[in-house]
């Protein structure tokens, strides 16, 4: 009786709350924020300066193609929808057949043309460009620099780059965000705020944002070499489909959503007779001085082979580019690489493989990676991890994988040059781990990451 009292009291309140009713249960995912050093005014010169380098790197399509003019139309038609910045977007195609898109900070986003003939409907593939929309409007390319900024940079001087000056000094520390850059490669927290903020972007255009955790899903299933450089740069955080629906259902209900566009259709139909280039023949091209060239130094035998041999230690098996070389024997531990890529015994080019004991033969995966990290750092004090560490499949075995960065015995300008080290780890049957550290220099990391990738496939441990 006393609410009808309310009621009949205060009809319009009650009214105001019946109107608002349906506002409450629409959530959006609005950017996130984090330590960036970046202003947005840099962020954009930042991309438009890589962006003018990646034609260097990739064979991309003439802007002016009906493809990428496609592309351009549905992206600009869900860029038109995403929040925050508004970043100057651009859309472009690459001529690879590899699974995969990226985005550039500030706006440049690059989709192959193997994604493409991979979608069954536009809705998947507006799916794959919302999602790398949101990457640039939660700025994760920076923000990524800018941890690793401010782990090279004392603080006096941190201090000084914070809020002015940040694409000055990430220049002088020889960082990038070139085509394959580690910046680029985002982590399961940047890949879940991607999917939850472009199933909102898609939602907003018309589309139905399923498609775009359908699509994940399905390339995953599928699995093979296509997909696989894919889930090496966005990797799965898990539960895709449940954490988009769960979204989807915060947001009004609709009856209808986008369907296959005639654009689509004629595109699919183009795209299904054209034969792209695989991620090894762009390889071949930039040893070559052709599109996407990246020259590895010193020694020209540094550069691999495509033809591989097989290594049978002991403990495991792995194949190796036929003009590198193996020191050690089948008892001890081993490194893999090209002649010139060892003097004095440091390695500047190729992969250590050895075995590690742990404390804790119980302990789990994660804790004797991190256990074995730290006794890396007791002897190379200046080793530093960069981004977060990673859970991977290892032949099918569960395995960690960490990028680090370090000084490389090689000298540039009277100084060590910087080096990248990707440490990956996997249990052996007794409980110790076989670890691999793949190295080269920071600036030829990119042009010999194919290999180093076609070698972790290969390995089989004993």
């Amino acid at each position: 009786m006393k609410s009808q009292t309310l009621a009949t009291r205060c009809p319009a309140a009650l009214l105001a709350f019946c109107l608002a009713a349906p506002q409450l249960l629409q959530a959006r995912v609005e950017p996130s924020h984090g330590f960036d050093l970046f202003s947005a005014q840099e962020e954009v010169q930042a991309g438009q300066q890589a962006a003018a380098q990646v034609p260097k790197q990739l064979p991309v399509l003439p802007d002016s193609s009906p493809i990428s003019q496609y592309v351009q139309r549905l992206g600009k038609q869900l860029a038109a929808h995403a929040p925050g910045e508004k970043w100057p977007y651009s859309f472009h195609v690459v001529n690879q057949k590899e699974i995969n898109a990226f985005a550039l900070p500030g706006g440049p986003v690059y989709v192959n043309l193997g994604t493409i003939q991979a979608a069954d409907n536009e809705a998947e593939l507006a799916g794959v460009i919302a999602h790398e929309i949101s990457h640039v409007v939660q700025r994760h390319g920076t923000r990524s620099a800018s941890k690793q900024m401010a782990a090279q940079l004392p603080l006096a001087i941190l201090g000084g780059v914070m809020g002015r000056g940040a694409l000055a000094q990430m220049a002088s520390l020889g960082i990038s965000f070139g085509a394959n850059s580690y910046f680029l490669k985002n982590s399961r927290q940047s890949e879940k705020e991607a999917d939850l903020l472009g199933a909102d972007i898609m939602y907003d255009t018309g589309f139905d944002p399923h498609a775009m955790a359908q699509f994940f899903t399905k390339i995953q299933a599928q699995g093979g070499a296509r997909s696989a450089q894919f889930f090496s740069d966005h990797p799965d955080p898990g539960n895709r489909v449940q954490y988009v629906s769960a979204e989807v259902r915060t947001l009004p209900a609709k009856s209808h959503y986008l369907g296959d566009s005639a654009d689509f259709r004629q595109i699919k139909q183009e795209v299904s007779g054209m034969t792209p280039l695989t991620a090894q023949q762009i390889a071949a091209q930039q040893k070559q001085g052709g599109p996407a060239s990246a020259e590895v130094s010193p020694g020209s035998d540094v550069s691999p082979s495509t033809r591989m041999q097989t290594l049978n230690h002991n403990d495991f098996q792995i194949s190796y580019p036929e003009n590198w070389q193996t020191f050690g024997d089948q008892t001890s531990s081993v490194t893999i690489a090209p002649q010139s890529g060892v003097s004095d015994n440091a390695v500047a080019f190729g992969v250590m493989i050895s075995a590690y004991q742990p404390e804790d033969l119980s302990a789990s995966l994660d804790q004797d990676t991190h256990e074995l990290l730290a006794s890396l750092r007791q002897s190379n004090p200046d080793l530093r991890e960069i981004g977060s560490d990673e859970t991977i499949r290892v032949n099918g075995a569960p395995g960690k994988s960490v990028d680090l960065i370090g000084n490389s015995p090689i000298q540039e300008n009277g100084r060590p040059a910087r080096e990248r080290d990707w440490l990956v780890t996997t249990e052996r049957r007794d409980g110790s781990l076989l670890y691999l550290v793949f190295i080269a220099p920071d600036k030829d990391f990119t042009a010999l990451r194919p290999t180093f990738e076609q070698m972790l496939k290969s390995l089989r441990v004993k």
